[in-house]
């Protein structure tokens, strides 16, 4: 026999009270949690608010493109414009000389690197033109400070290092592993490890290293490139999780084939040529290489222009990308489509 007691008048129902009382409850613990989630978002720096342009807005911004051909000229060149036409002050580093017998291409020169300074400063940006060589550190760190003195702080640093040697591994002379393995991963590492430390100090920083479809995926007559752009993205990983809880993110840009003079010479057109058809020519022409493997690639390109891979750089330097970090970002036309 069940026996329900009546409340008294102008009291609440016991199974209410208990229903107000839980209800109560999550309400308390869903605000305390909402609390301290926003407590959290406070300490955390995220994107912020959406507005216009927020992808591609770098005003006050400082950025530094280093490399073996690294700012001079190609991919380099158009990444430092490209930051400088969306507000940023540039602090553009080559060597402008010699690097390896291990390069098939001509070295950059002082000249292409004024020219890289010349149009930032017409688009109304500061630009320092430093000649230094990425495989010594004290020369990077000794940009560091000469970039600081000039521009007062650094917020951005494009590590664009690159020589390539087409040859068989067997066949290879010492240099044209070493030296590759040297300038690409080395070098990249230095830069890192040169600018990475003030970025520390401030707690902020965008990093962007560039790696290649290359270090994707194996290269025939072209191991030690590949090699060393492969090791590029597992630097770069390693260096998110260990700068991130320092406000610092690193990302890595993958390029397709581009047409800079790292590539536009024979033998890289023949290669070009060999990855889908047997028995390529020796020495095909630019068009020869275009009309072959442009119907291989999704967006129907032979290859992509250095402007084509610079827009990508900006949006992971802005503060779009804030909780982008540890990532690799692929301009390549389609040919990541066909990538497993």
């Amino acid at each position: 026999m069940t026996i329900e007691i009546e409340p008294q008048a102008g009291l609440e129902h016991p199974d209410e009270v208990r229903r107000r009382l839980l209800l109560s409850g999550l309400a308390g613990g869903a605000a305390i949690a909402m609390s301290k989630n926003a407590q959290a978002q406070e300490k955390v720096p995220g994107a912020g608010p959406i507005k216009a342009g927020r992808g591609s807005q770098l005003t006050g911004k400082v950025a530094v493109v280093t490399g073996a051909t690294g700012a001079a000229r190609g991919i380099g060149r158009a990444i430092a414009v490209e930051m400088a036409s969306n507000g940023a002050d540039i602090a553009a580093i080559d060597i402008c000389g010699f690097v390896s017998t291990a390069s098939n291409a001509k070295p950059a020169t002082p000249e292409e690197l004024e020219e890289t300074a010349r149009q930032v400063r017409a688009l109304g940006r500061q630009c320092s033109a430093i000649r230094a060589d990425i495989r010594d550190i004290d020369a990077l760190r000794g940009a560091v400070k000469q970039i600081e003195r000039v521009h007062g702080h650094i917020d951005i640093v494009v590590a664009n290092a690159a020589i390539q040697r087409w040859k068989p591994l067997l066949e290879m002379d010492d240099a044209d592993w070493r030296d590759v393995i040297d300038n690409n991963l080395n070098g990249t590492a230095n830069t890192i490890r040169a600018f990475a430390p003030k970025m520390v100090e401030r707690r902020y920083g965008r990093i962007i290293v560039l790696s290649s479809m290359q270090g994707k995926h194996g290269t025939k007559d072209g191991s030690s490139y590949s090699a060393s752009k492969w090791g590029i993205l597992g630097l770069m990983k390693s260096a998110a999780m260990e700068l991130g809880p320092h406000g610092v993110t690193v990302n890595a840009l993958i390029p397709g084939l581009v047409d800079t003079p790292l590539t536009r010479y024979p033998k890289r057109f023949s290669e070009a040529i060999g990855e889908t058809r047997p028995n390529p020519p020796a020495n095909p022409t630019a068009q020869e290489a275009w009309d072959v493997r442009a119907h291989t690639v999704p967006l129907r390109v032979g290859w992509l222009l250095p402007e084509d891979i610079s827009p990508a750089a900006v949006f992971l330097a802005s503060d779009a990308a804030a909780m982008v970090t540890g990532a690799e970002y692929e301009v390549t036309g389609g040919d990541s489509a066909k990538d497993v």
